[in-house]
C-alpha cells in the first residue's frame, strides 16, 4: 500500500521540479519540430525531403501529441497561402481579428478542417496507408489520452499538469501566435503581397515558426531564416537529419548570384533579378529610400524610419491612412516622389513575369536608363547592382 501511495503521488520517474520543466520543454519542443518540419515544410510545400522513417515517427508524434492529421493540415495551410488576407483565408487576423485568431486559432482550425471540399481540394500527396486510415485519422483521440495516461503513471498527479501543458502548446503558439500575432505585429524583411511579419529575429520558441514574413516571401524554402542575425531552429534540424542520411533539402530560396564588375542588361539578368525580386526591392528600400528620406526631411531617426515604411509598403497594404501619409511626403519633395514613383515602375516590371520576356527585359533597361537621367546618385548606383545580376554562378564580368 505505501509502495503504490508512493508511486500515486511521484509516479514512475520520481523527478526534481526542474527536471519536470526540462522534460516538458523536451516533449513540446519535439512537437513543434514535427509540426515545422514535417507537416509544415515536407507536407505543405515540400520544401524538404524526409526518409520514411523520420516522416513516420512525426506523424506517430503528431497523433500522440495533438490529434491533428497531416491531410486536414497540409490542405488549410495551403489555402491559407492561396487565399490569403482574403475573406476565404482559414485564419487572417486581417480578416477576423488578432483577438480571435490568437486565443480561438484551434476553432478556425477546426472549423476549416469541416469544409471537406477545400480538404480534397488542397491536401493532394499526403499520407493515405492503412495505418493512417484506419488509426491515425479514425482514432484522432486516442493518442493523447495514451499521452496523459502515460505522463500519469512516469509522473503521478503532475502529470496532468504536464499533458496540460503539452495539449496547449501547440494550439496556442502555432495557431494562435504565428497565425496571429505572425500577420498582424513584428518587422518585415521584404514587402510579400500579404501581411505576414517576423515576430521575433530567434526561431526557437516555435523553432522557426516565428520568421512567417521570410516563409510567405519565400514558401518553398526550408530554410525560414534570410538575414546574418536570425536563427531557425527548424532549418537546425533539418541540417542534423541530413547528415544522417534523414533529410534533403530542395531549396534554400532564390538562386540568384551577383558577380562584382558585371555591367550588363539581358535576359539572363531580368531572370535574375525576377526570381530575387523580394531582395532587390529591399535593397532599394535601404540603398535608395532610406538615405534620400534621410537627406530630405532632416528628421529623427523614428520620422524616418516611419516615412521609409510608408514608402515602401506592399501595395495591397496601403489603408487611407497609409495613403495619406505617402501623399504627403511625395509632396514634401521631388526627390521622395521620384524614388517612390520609380519604386513603383519597378514593381510593374515584374509584374509581367507571367508574360513575353523580352517585353520584361525592355521594361527594365528603359527603367535602368530613366533611372540614371534623374541625376539621383542612389539611383545610378542602384542601376550598376542591378547589372551584377545573373543566374549563372560562375560567370565572369
Amino acid at each position: 500500500m505505501t509502495a503504490f501511495l508512493e508511486w500515486f503521488s511521484n509516479g514512475l520517474w520520481d523527478l526534481s521540479a526542474l527536471g519536470l520543466v526540462v522534460f516538458t520543454l523536451v516533449v513540446t519542443h519535439i512537437t513543434m519540430i514535427s509540426v515545422t518540419v514535417y507537416l509544415h515544410r515536407h507536407s505543405a510545400h515540400r520544401a524538404v525531403d524526409l526518409h520514411p522513417v523520420l516522416q513516420h515517427f512525426f506523424r506517430f508524434w503528431l497523433w500522440l501529441t495533438t490529434g491533428m492529421i497531416t491531410r486536414e493540415w497540409t490542405a488549410i495551410h495551403r489555402k491559407h497561402h492561396a487565399v490569403c488576407e482574403t475573406p476565404d483565408d482559414p485564419h487572417s487576423p486581417q480578416i477576423q481579428g488578432l483577438k480571435k485568431i490568437l486565443w480561438q486559432g484551434a476553432e478556425a482550425y477546426k472549423i476549416a478542417c469541416a469544409q471537406r471540399e477545400s480538404i480534397d481540394r488542397y491536401g493532394a500527396g499526403c499520407p493515405d496507408d492503412w495505418v493512417e486510415r484506419n488509426v491515425y485519422s479514425r482514432h484522432t483521440s486516442l493518442g493523447i489520452t495514451l499521452v496523459a495516461l502515460i505522463d500519469i503513471a512516469l509522473f503521478g498527479p503532475i502529470g496532468l499538469t504536464i499533458w496540460a501543458v503539452q495539449m496547449a502548446w501547440t494550439p496556442l503558439f502555432a495557431a494562435g501566435v504565428v497565425n496571429g500575432i505572425g500577420h498582424y505585429w513584428g518587422y518585415r524583411n521584404f514587402e510579400c503581397p500579404d501581411a505576414a511579419t517576423n515576430i521575433v529575429p530567434w526561431g526557437i520558441l516555435i523553432a522557426g515558426e516565428e520568421l512567417h514574413n521570410n516563409h510567405h516571401t519565400y514558401p518553398n524554402s526550408a530554410k525560414l531564416s534570410q538575414k546574418p542575425w536570425e536563427f531557425d531552429m527548424g532549418w537546425f534540424w533539418i541540417r542534423l537529419f541530413q547528415i544522417f542520411g534523414l533529410a534533403q533539402p530542395r531549396s534554400t530560396g532564390p538562386v540568384a548570384h551577383k558577380v562584382p564588375g558585371r555591367r550588363t542588361l539581358d535576359l539572363d539578368t531580368a531572370w535574375a533579378l525576377l526570381n530575387d525580386r523580394f531582395r532587390v526591392m529591399s535593397r532599394y528600400a535601404e540603398d535608395v529610400v532610406k538615405p534620400l528620406v534621410e537627406q530630405e526631411l532632416s528628421a529623427t531617426k523614428r520620422v524616418v524610419r516611419n516615412a521609409k515604411k510608408a514608402l515602401t509598403l506592399e501595395s495591397s497594404l496601403v489603408d487611407a491612412a497609409a495613403r495619406i501619409r505617402i501623399d504627403e511626403l511625395i509632396d514634401s519633395s521631388a526627390t521622395i516622389k521620384t524614388i517612390y514613383e520609380f519604386r513603383l515602375r519597378l514593381q510593374e516590371v515584374w509584374a509581367k513575369r507571367g508574360g513575353n520576356a523580352e517585353e520584361m527585359l525592355q521594361l527594365l533597361k528603359q527603367w535602368c536608363i530613366d533611372a540614371e537621367a534623374t541625376g539621383i546618385q542612389a539611383l545610378r548606383d542602384f542601376v550598376t547592382e542591378l547589372q551584377t545580376y545573373t543566374l549563372q554562378k560562375t560567370a565572369t564580368a
